[in-house]
């Protein structure tokens, strides 16, 4: 029997941080030896926030950056599929037939369209943006997955994937599986900032990327609990991000529960439990940083993967968009 399907992927934009890791990344190293995986580069993605021609020029230099980072946390291209989701303009095509199931209403219902809105200063949403969750849909159910690992910001447009496939299932026939979604076991990060979530565009991340130093600055300036004066205060664990990384990133469960112990007792200081939490962030991205610095080093082995990943994508979607049409009476 055929293994199920994941599909899960990043738009490139950047860099990955901490956050993508717990959020999505882990699981995707996790699952790649039980599932068959598309990991997608979502270009076409980019263009909802990022239209300027500037803007469009970075993607190439970052669909690099995000491959490489995959390789660093672990995907393996022999095992999974990576591709880029513009090679494959198949996709298009089945979100234009999806967006005839889906009404305006719902679409602007999705919670991290206003979120999106909010923290990019967007007042009037374009067409693409609102219809985002579709595009995504598409991509899913393109090469029909049964699983997508996402951040549990995503959680919400997956819930609309479901329903799309489910309506079109129930119209003209089954062709697609109603996928689930697979939450990280540290469901959002918190910004370095404190702010509820770590992000690019907020610019309040720890890449995976990151030197040492970098890492150690970042650290040194996170925020922490706003009611502690001194070091002598007691300090509040609940909700303090510094404590939240520790309990991620600290592989020394033992240190992790002596800081908290001391840290509430006021017999802890900010800076020894950040310069702790500096130093297991370092060890954990180590192993991280050095398999980036030996791809880095491959010649065209970026290009390769996408070669082969593109082909082997545009084959699927090529089959499904077959079917859908069939099922549909547009053949």
């Amino acid at each position: 029997m055929d293994k199920k399907r994941i599909l899960t992927g990043d738009r490139p934009t950047g860099k990955l941080h901490l956050g993508h890791y717990v959020g999505t990344l882990a699981n995707r190293v996790r699952l790649q030896d039980k599932y068959n995986c598309f990991f997608i580069i979502a270009d076409l993605h980019v263009l909802t926030t990022k239209t300027g021609k500037k803007e469009i020029g970075q993607i190439n230099k970052n669909v690099r950056h995000l491959i490489l980072d995959y390789l660093s946390v672990g995907i393996d291209p022999k095992k999974s599929v990576i591709y880029r989701q513009s090679r494959v303009p198949e996709v298009a095509y089945l979100s234009l037939l999806f967006s005839m199931l889906v009404t305006v209403p719902r679409c602007q219902r999705v919670p991290t369209l206003k979120e999106v809105m909010h923290d990019l200063k967007i007042t009037k949403p374009s067409l693409g943006l609102l219809t985002y969750p579709v595009l995504q849909a598409a991509d899913i159910l393109m090469v029909k997955a049964h699983l997508v690992p996402v951040g549990k910001d995503q959680e919400s447009h997956i819930e609309l994937t479901r329903e799309i496939a489910h309506k079109f299932n129930e119209m003209y026939g089954r062709v697609f599986p109603e996928p689930k979604t697979l939450i990280g076991e540290v469901p959002t990060l918190p910004g370095l900032d404190g702010k509820a979530k770590m992000s690019k565009s907020l610019g309040n991340c720890i890449y995976l990327s990151d030197s040492e130093k970098e890492v150690k600055e970042k650290v040194m300036g996170m925020y922490t609990d706003p009611t502690r004066i001194h070091s002598t205060d007691p300090g509040h664990i609940k909700g303090n991000p510094v404590f939240i990384y520790h309990n991620a990133f600290n592989q020394d469960k033992e240190e992790v529960e002596e800081l908290k112990k001391h840290y509430q007792a006021g017999e802890v200081g900010d800076v020894e439990v950040k310069e702790r939490l500096a130093k297991a962030i370092n060890v954990f991205l180590d192993p991280i940083r050095f398999r980036r610095a030996k791809f880095e080093k491959e010649k065209n082995l970026v290009e390769k993967i996408l070669e082969k990943g593109n082909q082997k994508a545009r084959q699927e979607a090529q089959k499904t968009l077959g079917e859908v049409k069939e099922k549909m009476g547009l053949e």
